[in-house]
């Protein structure tokens, strides 16, 4: 085999990535990311007004964009999701598990229909779109790139002030469920990986930053800053593309050192 140059192991020409919670935030950083480099997008969130805005945001940029309103919370929109996705676009080389859900509470009185409302987006929801590609493509192909969206709070406990008991467990559980589905679908030739954002000024995390203080929160960093708008693109295309072909079942936090001081 010729090595290839380093353009071509990045380059996604020709390749489909489906991206959930698509809308804003990370997750259109990094459809933003995979689209620079080639690749045709679907972004999925809930709300059809946010998704058209993100579009054409994309297509503005030049990438091949279309989107599904859905709510992976829910089992029958995520299976719709995967089966309308793989029916217009004809595959689904990338898969981005980014949707997430929080929920703020002492845990003595955390209700448990918030739990679920949590760990149905943060983890079911994952398992079963990742199922449902993996079955309807990437299994048959034997190919295919899964990139779950985990967190360093997946990686230790917070601060007694930041009370979110179920968002911290859901993603512990996205980094376990990585590994396994790796050690699993390996042989499929699917790489499964996970990322792990500190905190970055998107909607879900700006009260809490608000709250605590931006500089406040940029001091706890060995860098001394929070993640910016470019901070997840390169390891979003490094796990998507030819040059990650030998990375799977690993997580990378991307938080400006912060769980280094943590001890994770």
């Amino acid at each position: 085999m010729t090595a290839r140059s380093i353009q071509k192991l990045f380059d996604l020409s020709g390749k489909t990535a489906l991206i959930t919670g698509g809308s804003r935030g990370l997750g259109l950083q990094m459809a933003h990311a995979l689209g620079e480099a080639g690749a045709r997008i679907m972004l999925s969130s809930r709300k059809a007004d946010d998704l058209e805005q993100a579009a054409a945001e994309l297509q503005a940029a030049g990438i091949d964009t279309r989107w599904i309103a859905a709510d992976c919370a829910k089992e029958e929109d995520t299976r719709r999701l995967a089966d309308e996705t793989l029916e217009r676009m004809g595959a689904v080389d990338i898969l981005v598990n980014n949707a997430g859900a929080s929920w703020g509470s002492p845990a003595e009185d955390h209700p448990v229909e918030a739990w679920d409302k949590v760990m149905n987006l943060n983890v079911r929801g994952y398992f079963i779109l990742a199922q449902q590609i993996a079955r309807g493509y990437m299994i048959p192909k034997k190919a295919g790139r899964i990139i779950n969206i985990a967190s360093i709070a997946g990686l230790n406990g917070n601060p007694p002030e930041m009370k979110t008991l179920a968002y911290n467990t859901s993603k512990s559980a996205v980094i376990g469920f990585t590994q396994t589905l790796a050690a699993e679908w390996g042989r499929y030739g699917i790489n499964v990986n996970a990322i792990c954002p500190g905190f970055f000024m998107t909607k879900m995390a700006a009260g809490l930053i608000k709250s605590m203080g931006e500089e406040k929160m940029a001091s706890h960093a060995p860098l001394g800053r929070l993640g910016d708008e470019e901070d997840l693109k390169g390891i979003t295309l490094l796990y998507a593309s030819e040059a990650g072909k030998h990375i799977t079942g690993q997580w990378l936090a991307v938080d400006g050192g912060v769980s280094v001081v943590l001890g994770a």
